[in-house]
């Protein structure tokens, strides 16, 4: 079922204690709601996090990433089943940083996602192009390539556990943000391409998040887009009540 979605994605910042009070007082300002909120924290405070939003309904947690293994000898690496033994909801997989700084291919997404839905994992997939693909006209086909080499051999019931995060990564950490119109563009034709695909019940349940440099200032009329169903919040997940204030944005 289609849902409105905010994801906090911490990233490589806060440590333990950091990560646990901005958890207390993102809790503390927030009240059952529709939207539901999910927080990734690092993987040293994954569990803990997940223990404290355990009676919250409308908080779920996520991973940051899984290891495209198994299991076996791969030191440093963490696996879908051992996020899933944690109680953990989403992973993110496919996120513009992984597939920069660590060389992740479409295939290797692809063994990711099947490793997470067969871990009862749901995931939140990342999708994007950068301002060379923009500029060059080919975002289209280039955003299109990423979600059919990773997603489309799923079968309708697996694809219902994909929560699309689209990131225009020429605006990631840069305080440039897609307008409304080119946001709400591409999240339109994200929607075409899985309804080519899987039908209209399939891409009209599915939820389409914004993830780039989303804030307090732009998500209302982000999110107020008719295939905008939320955000993948960076930076400004950080601060309990930006955070915060994102989320009450709908």
């Amino acid at each position: 079922m289609r849902k409105n979605i905010v994801v906090g994605n911490w990233k490589m910042n806060l440590q333990r204690k950091e990560s646990l009070d901005l958890v207390g007082k993102v809790i503390s300002l927030l009240e059952n709601q529709d939207v539901e909120v999910v927080l990734a924290p690092s993987y040293t405070c994954l569990y803990k996090v997940n223990k404290m939003c355990a009676d919250l309904s409308f908080i779920q947690t996520a991973s940051q990433n899984i290891s495209k293994n198994k299991k076996g000898a791969f030191t440093g690496e963490v696996s879908a089943e051992m996020i899933h033994s944690m109680g953990v909801k989403y992973t993110i997989l496919g996120h513009s940083e992984r597939r920069e700084y660590f060389n992740e291919s479409n295939q290797d997404l692809q063994m990711k996602v099947d490793l997470a839905i067969s871990n009862d994992l749901d995931v939140i997939f990342c999708c994007g192009e950068s301002l060379e693909h923009r500029d060059a006209g080919i975002h289209f086909d280039w955003i299109k390539s990423q979600i059919e080499e990773s997603l489309f051999h799923l079968s309708e019931d697996e694809f219902s556990k994909i929560v699309i995060a689209y990131e225009p990564i020429w605006a990631i950490g840069t305080g440039v943000t897609a307008s409304s119109p080119q946001a709400e563009e591409i999240h339109a034709f994200i929607r075409s391409v899985i309804f080519d695909k899987y039908g209209m019940n399939v891409s009209a349940n599915c939820s389409v998040l914004y993830g780039g440099s989303c804030n307090p200032n732009n998500a209302k009329e982000l999110f107020s887009n008719e295939n905008i169903d939320g955000g993948l919040i960076g930076g400004a997940s950080l601060d309990a009540n930006s955070f915060v204030e994102i989320i009450k944005s709908f």
